[in-house]
């Protein structure tokens, strides 16, 4: 029709007609029924890649799943073109295509894609199917936005529907066609390759010569920049897939160009095969280090950081040191920042002290930053070159896993974090995506990983609290000394920012419980024994730390006692426990006396007095009642069957039994539903003598067990007196429950 139009209406109407023509929206031609399919030995791989990176591994492992035959262009030499993803270059690949075209046959179909920001998500037979279909001779990658040159905006064909620019990041075609474009090149290295694609596609007489159309609606390859919001995770079929929402296609390419690299790295947790629902973890013993076939363990330098008031540091320090791994593989660098936790770090230089070759301590008086601490800490690994991997901590990380360590080094990666989190919150050391800032964003599977829903190794923007960095990186992408500090970051930030710029994975495992993170805010060091206090803040180690190790045998065992009738005995504090209380009332030290008039309470006036203090007076009644409810309230259900507390006591008191001040206590009814009274010390260890007599049923304890609880009715039928004490201290906390 435009033919004839053109031949009956003048030369005006055929140059409008040509116009037109040119300008004609391009669609994409019906398959054609009769073709045959291309046999997949006839599709080869082609892509650049002068170095090795994270990001070409995973290209190349996503290729190895679906089979792919891929030629590597370049490896080893020197990149002369762009790095950031706002700079212009790439001309070197062009060159390097332009050589090994020359040497393939015209039947082969060669598809060229990037490596280091691109993964597959289908295979070759689905990649040669769609080529197929659209029925051109080569098919570039489409992209909603226009680089490098937005003045030629206005040339490019017009599209009803899809994106309608080239992006340079993919294409396919037949090897003579794909060959005729890079054949025209005559450019340097460091000449945008992007910018000469477009050149030629938008010249209507070579496009239409060559036959070159884009992959408008995305069936081939998906460029993310600009379309983040229309891509979305697809699992079917056991299968982890990339949907384009707006068109409904499933992209055989997903291309992280421009700023979308953190975009493709959670794509690429999943896709081919990194993780489904049905198979779980697809890649996670892929490439691991065998420790065992090893002919020595490596060796490890550990840095831990002290940088504020920590509590439960001991522990922290005892968990590393207690790490299932050969000592004499392992010297530690500890930078302490805090006056008040020097006892702790002398402490803990004692024991390691025999078993640890090296161990350099950074102590308050240096007034070393927190960024120079750890730069100094890396670079220790980084300077020896015998040190293998540096295993950096912070003191608010428990381990509880002693196996840590090498789980993390059999996994073998460059960077790798054991995933911790504060206990019952959400709170972890990784971020699953950053903010347009930089910051924190929650990623659509962060509650699922922390959780536990998904198990797996996770490629993540930011770790931070613990990680494991090989020693080798170290000294090679991570060389400058400096990774820790840059203007208006913290020192975590800044180094996982170096990191995402050198393009360096870093990697969060959650496929064992490693341990915990704890909470230091709110942690007043104005006590004796600080850690008392943590019930709220952290209760996971306040349990482990000051709850007898047996406690939880009082529900699955037969230990609770019965010594007399109606009064039951069972494990509650541990050694610690009891120490540590002992002390905070010493140091206090401000004891009643014993006398009958005491302000402390209702009245004034208290007629069976003891020489005591008071948990209000410290400042830790809160945290005892939460510990009656939390654990003597369970115990109570269970020897008391049907009873239920309410937890509420208005007494509770540590009393102090000395030969000079009070060896004894009258026989008296406590005013409470139930009383608990604990043994705080040893006896024939720290006193002799002591015990308590139940009058009514004639029945004596006079061995009591030091962080074990007596439990027996308070007033009415339980009365009681406190049997003389011999010799030495006694120690005893009473709480007066439901009164």
């Amino acid at each position: 029709m435009l033919n004839l139009a053109m031949r009956t209406a003048g030369p005006l109407a055929l140059v409008l007609g040509l116009i037109i023509h040119l300008f004609l929206p391009v669609q994409l031609a019906e398959p054609e029924s009769s073709q045959s399919p291309i046999p997949a030995d006839k599709l080869l791989i082609l892509t650049v890649a002068t170095k090795e990176t994270d990001g070409f591994h995973r290209f190349m492992q996503s290729a190895n799943h679906f089979n792919y035959t891929v030629k590597i262009l370049g490896k080893g030499e020197e990149w002369k073109g762009r790095e950031g993803p706002n700079s212009i270059g790439g001309g070197q690949k062009i060159r390097l295509l332009k050589s090994a075209l020359e040497t393939y046959a015209d039947h082969m179909v060669v598809m060229y894609v990037d490596c280091y920001d691109v993964i597959f998500a289908g295979g070759p037979e689905e990649l040669l199917k769609k080529f197929q279909q659209v029925n051109h001779k080569v098919v570039f990658a489409a992209d909603g936005l226009i680089w490098p040159d937005k003045r030629l905006s206005d040339k490019y064909p017009i599209v009803r529907s899809g994106k309608r620019f080239l992006n340079a990041g993919g294409f396919i075609g037949y090897s003579p066609n794909v060959n005729e474009i890079v054949q025209q090149w005559n450019l340097q290295d460091n000449d945008d390759d992007q910018l000469f694609y477009t050149k030629i596609y938008i010249d209507p007489l070579k496009r239409e010569r060559i036959n070159i159309t884009l992959d408008h609606k995305c069936n081939i390859f998906q460029t993310l920049n600009g379309a983040v919001d229309e891509v979305l995770l697809k699992f079917e079929d056991g299968r982890a897939r990339a949907r384009n929402s707006m068109y409904d296609t499933l992209p055989v390419t997903l291309h992280g160009n421009g700023p979308t690299k953190l975009n493709l790295n959670y794509f690429g947790n999943y896709i081919p095969n990194g993780w489904t629902r049905e198979t779980g973890c697809g890649t996670c013993d892929t490439d691991l280090l065998e420790l065992a076939t090893l002919p020595e363990d490596p060796t490890v330098t550990i840095g831990i950081f002290i940088e504020q008031p920590t509590p439960f540091l001991s522990k922290c320090l005892d968990r590393i040191l207690s790490q299932e791994y050969p000592k004499e593989k392992l010297s530690f660098f500890i930078h302490n920042n805090e006056v008040y936790h020097e006892k702790d770090i002398k402490n803990f230089w004692k024991k390691a002290n025999n078993i640890i070759k090296t161990i350099k301590i950074v102590g308050p008086e240096e007034n070393l930053s927190q960024a120079d601490a750890r730069n100094m800490g890396m670079d220790i690994c980084r300077q020896n070159k015998g040190c293998d991997y540096y295993f950096s901590i912070d003191a608010d990380v428990i381990l509880t896993n002693p196996n840590t360590l090498r789980l993390l080094i059999e996994q073998n990666r460059k960077i790798i974090a054991p995933l911790v989190m504060r206990h019952g919150k959400l709170w972890s050391n990784f971020w699953g995506a950053l903010s347009p800032d930089g910051y924190y964003a929650r990623s659509e599977d962060y509650i699922d990983i922390v959780q536990g829903n998904r198990i797996g190794v996770w490629n993540v923007p930011y770790v931070a609290n613990i990680y494991l960095i090989k020693g080798q990186t170290l000294r090679s992408e991570m060389k400058e000394r400096n990774c820790f500090a840059r203007e208006k970051l913290d020192p975590d930030m800044t180094v996982c920012r170096n990191a995402r710029e050198m393009g360096i994975f870093m990697y969060l495992s959650n496929r064992h419980e490693f341990g915990r993170l704890l909470s230091t805010a709110n942690y007043n060091t104005s006590h004796y024994n600080n850690d008392l206090w943590q019930i709220f803040e952290n209760p996971m180690d306040w349990k482990e730390t000051y709850i007898n190790a047996n406690y939880s045998k009082i529900f699955t065992e037969s230990i609770v006692e019965q010594p007399c009738p109606d009064v039951f005995w069972f494990p509650i504090f541990s050694e610690i426990a009891c120490n540590e209380l002992v002390e905070e009332m010493e140091h206090f030290g401000q004891w009643s006396g014993g006398k009958h008039h005491d302000s402390r309470i209702s009245g004034g006036y208290e007629n069976v007095p003891t020489d005591d203090i008071h948990m209000k007076q410290i400042g830790l009644e809160n945290v005892w009642l939460h510990f009656i409810r939390e654990f003597i309230a369970p115990v109570t259900l269970k020897v008391f069957a049907g009873y239920y507390t309410k937890g509420h006591a208005l007494l509770n008191f540590v009393v102090k039994y000395t030969t000079d001040r009070q060896r004894s206590l009258r026989p008296h009814h406590d005013s409470s539903t139930f009383t608990i009274n604990i043994a705080l010390n040893k006896v024939g260890e720290d006193f002799q003598g002591g015990g308590c007599k139940f009058l009514r049923y004639n029945c004596s304890i006079e061995s009591p067990r030091k962080g074990w609880s007596f439990m027996h009715p308070g007033r009415l039928t339980h009365l009681h007196e406190g049997l003389p004490i011999l010799k030495g201290t006694r120690y005893i906390a009473v709480s007066f429950i439901d009164p």
